[in-house]
């Protein structure tokens, strides 16, 4: 597992490790004024702000560590219709967001430990699922306990259907026929 860089400033030998490099190199650019940084006190230790650091590697054409690089919102469409789901894909991948299809619930549940969604669109209409019902058993899940759920229903469901997804534990719910603005302002709206 990566180490996680979720500071605002490193050291030469952060930097070292994510560069690959020695960390004697990293104090060489910093004396030479490629990369700035700052001292502690009394320690004479260099510490380098991540947004200083990101500058140094873009300026020289180096590659920004995954480390370092914001993390994408992940998303599981669990969608029945293909071409639905692959449009829902595209919209959601062309606003910057992860995406994982699942087509039923077998595949969906097996994507869940792997991926770990942030958020998830269910297709509540699916055969033999009973919408509630499925996403009462989404938030029993531990791995989805963090997780956004948004149901996605038929182009009539009443008021009160709609009501018993909210009460079953759905963050959102979007109706047929779907408008993919909709789903990317539903998304955005429930992960800032």
């Amino acid at each position: 597992m990566a180490k996680s860089f979720n500071k605002r400033n490193l050291t030469t030998g952060d930097i070292a490790k994510l560069c690959g490099v020695n960390f004697r190199t990293v104090i060489r650019w910093i004396q030479r004024g490629h990369l700035k940084a700052f001292q502690l006190p009394g320690r004479g230790d260099n510490r380098v702000q991540v947004a200083d650091f990101i500058e140094f590697l873009n300026e020289n054409n180096m590659p920004i560590p995954e480390e370092l690089q914001p993390s994408k919102t992940r998303v599981l469409i669990v969608e029945s219709d293909e071409k639905v789901a692959s449009s829902m894909e595209q919209a959601l991948q062309r606003a910057g967001y992860e995406t994982r299809l699942a087509t039923d619930g077998f595949s969906a549940g097996a994507l869940l430990g792997s991926f770990r969604p942030s958020v998830m669109t269910v297709d509540v209409g699916m055969k033999g699922i009973d919408g509630a019902r499925a996403i009462r058993l989404m938030r029993e899940d531990s791995r989805l306990a963090l997780s956004k759920v948004i149901a996605v229903t038929a182009a009539r469901t009443s008021r009160k259907k709609q009501e018993q997804l909210r009460a079953a534990g759905a963050d959102g719910v979007l109706n047929r026929p779907l408008n993919n603005e909709d789903l990317v302002r539903t998304i955005t709206d429930l992960t800032q």
